[in-house]
């Protein structure tokens, strides 16, 4: 193999009360955010304690990794500790000289992928000379084993809805919006609806629906729709009585999932009379872990320059 270690490359995410508002602020530097909108998202960590599930999310697939790989295995974050700078130094530290690194975003768009490459190469900028060579994996979506992780989700939340309702059941699956701006320069949406697809294919399931969540951009700028409180509201006007929503938009657990799934979308169903089931993320699935072990090994071409660019600036 060409490379002598692995580097997990996460979101990050408080850990405590104390550490939301500083891990805010390290979201949104350089963004035009009023002040007040980062304090009503603080809410959203308060309300689960200042703890999101990312990093033990990220803890429990870095030992599976471990567990499976024999290259060390590293772990830095964009937002919170452990911080990829401090990660990178380290790697160079230990004399690591090539590392892949794996983000734990599956999709094609700036923000999940062409910003982790900026947030590697900004690391090992401030590393210097001694910092490794670092190439990211693709985005995986495709990937047979995601897809059958995700379908192993589905099909256990499936599972849940009584065996006489089950076939007229809405299966829902949630992904982050983003901008059309955004959308438009990437292959983001359509890898979504192909994700869906496959995973219902599989699930048996035909009755499913690509929906939005967690927007966060001023209302005069378009975002990919319809949100999924919108999209609740429309299915029980239609008279659905049961809704599974599978996260197929995330890796794993972490607030925006929580609030805006367990807590504020749950809420709205349970207003609306919906039986609201939410399918587990693809996580640390035995095949999510062997399709990476894979692709580790596996010679890859990294992404082109210039993909997933940025959304123009207002």
């Amino acid at each position: 193999m060409p490379y002598d270690a692995v580097l997990l490359v996460s979101f990050g995410g408080p850990e405590k009360t104390e550490d939301v508002i500083p891990f805010l602020e390290n979201v949104l530097r350089g963004r035009n955010v009023p002040r007040e909108r980062m304090l009503e998202v603080a809410e959203h960590y308060y309300h689960f304690g200042g703890r999101s599930p990312i990093n033990d999310h990220c803890r429990a697939l870095l030992a599976a990794l471990r567990e499976s790989v024999t290259l060390p295995v590293y772990w830095g974050n964009r937002n919170w500790h452990p911080l990829l700078p401090d990660t990178v130094g380290r790697m160079a530290a230990d004399g690591v000289r090539r590392a892949v690194a794996i983000a734990t975003s599956a999709y094609s768009s700036y923000s999940g992928c062409r910003q982790y490459i900026e947030n590697i190469a900004a690391a090992r900028a401030v590393v210097g000379a001694d910092a490794p060579a670092i190439d990211k994996l693709p985005p995986f979506w495709g990937h047979p084993g995601f897809v059958e992780a995700n379908r192993d989700r589905v099909a256990a939340a499936l599972a849940v809805i009584p065996e006489e309702r089950r076939a007229e059941c809405r299966l829902v699956y949630a992904a982050h919006s983003i901008p059309q701006s955004m959308a438009v320069q990437c292959r983001y949406e359509e890898q979504l609806v192909e994700t869906a697809r496959r995973v219902s294919e599989l699930a048996g399931h035909a009755e499913w629906d690509l929906v939005w969540q967690s927007r966060s951009g001023p209302p005069s700028q378009p975002w990919l729709e319809p949100d999924i409180l919108d999209h609740l509201r429309a299915l029980a006007a239609d008279g659905v009585k049961d809704v599974v929503a599978a996260p197929i938009g995330f890796l794993s657990d972490h607030m925006e999932v929580l609030y805006d799934l367990d807590h504020e979308a749950a809420h709205v169903a349970a207003g609306l009379g919906i039986n609201f089931v939410r399918a587990g993320t693809a996580g640390t699935h035995p095949a999510v872990i062997a399709m990476l072990k894979e692709l580790i090994e596996t010679p890859f071409t990294v992404c082109a320059e210039g993909c997933c660019p940025p959304p123009p600036r207002r």
